[in-house]
């Protein structure tokens, strides 16, 4: 299937490794060009410059500088932007919920939910401008099944979530699709660099961080293909939410977990 995306300017965030990094790869494949934002530059993402049209924009995407520096660099460059994936976002394993203090609260929603509202910010006029775009939000399935030891993140993503609603409701009419996809468990960094979840799971489970995230986590938290997704999984349905193929969806949430939800 083409997708239509030949040429077509996306600006992705979080973009230098997992969920992130899938969707910058798989949108250059297609033919686009994508201006990527995130803290640093990784291996992967330089390769990628060798061959495709792909602009690196380093800078901290929880502050309003970094952000606006991303969109400048996309104008400056392209002259345009049709596609903003937001997809940056992280958090740490919590104890518990008392545990966590007002910065800990004010940098998780900082980073998982007003980067994503300073991106469209900055990004809605020249959709506007262009006739037009598509927003694709991660968000999480931790906005509708919260842990405790992930409270704060939950909380921003359940934010980001009611954001796409209302952006997609105010902005439809004017062209622009917002749409998000909520994740269960990726094979991502996220879970699989060291001190990440798995390492935490395995450590509760008496097992290793492999076998956490290839039994253990799939059995706890009844998902039912009984694996992890991975980035590409997740990257293939971005791109198709982003793309003109999609063309009457918007304001909806798609989960992408394995079945581990279990109710409409």
């Amino acid at each position: 299937m083409d997708l239509e995306l030949t040429g077509k300017v996306a600006v992705v965030t979080g973009a230098s490794k997992g969920i992130g990094l899938a969707i910058t790869e798989s949108f250059l494949r297609e033919g686009g060009r994508v201006v990527a934002g995130s803290r640093s530059e990784t291996r992967e993402l330089a390769a990628l410059r060798e061959t495709y049209d792909v602009t690196f924009v380093a800078g901290d995407l929880s502050a309003g500088e970094g952000v606006d520096a991303l969109i400048q660099a996309a104008m400056e460059r392209h002259g345009r932007i049709d596609v903003l994936v937001n997809n940056v976002g992280a958090t740490e394993p919590r104890t518990d919920f008392l545990t966590i203090d007002d910065a800990q609260w004010q940098h998780g929603f900082e980073l998982n939910f007003f980067s994503a509202v300073r991106a469209v910010r900055a990004a809605l006029p020249h959709f506007l401008a262009g006739g037009g775009g598509a927003i694709v939000n991660i968000t999480s399935l931790n906005a509708r099944l919260p842990f405790p030891s992930v409270v704060d993140y939950s909380a921003a993503k359940a934010a980001l979530t009611s954001l796409t609603k209302a952006l997609s409701e105010e902005f439809a009419p004017r062209g622009v699709r917002v749409n998000a996809i909520a994740p269960g468990p990726v094979r991502t960094p996220f879970w699989t660099a060291p001190g990440g979840f798995a390492e935490t799971v395995a450590a509760g489970a008496g097992t290793t961080a492999q076998e956490a995230m290839d039994v253990v986590v799939p059995q706890q938290m009844g998902i039912s293909t009984g694996r992890f997704t991975e980035p590409q999984e997740v990257a293939d349905l971005a791109l198709f939410l982003a793309s003109p193929r999609a063309a009457n969806i918007t304001g909806a949430e798609f989960l992408i977990d394995g079945g581990q939800t279990k109710t409409t």
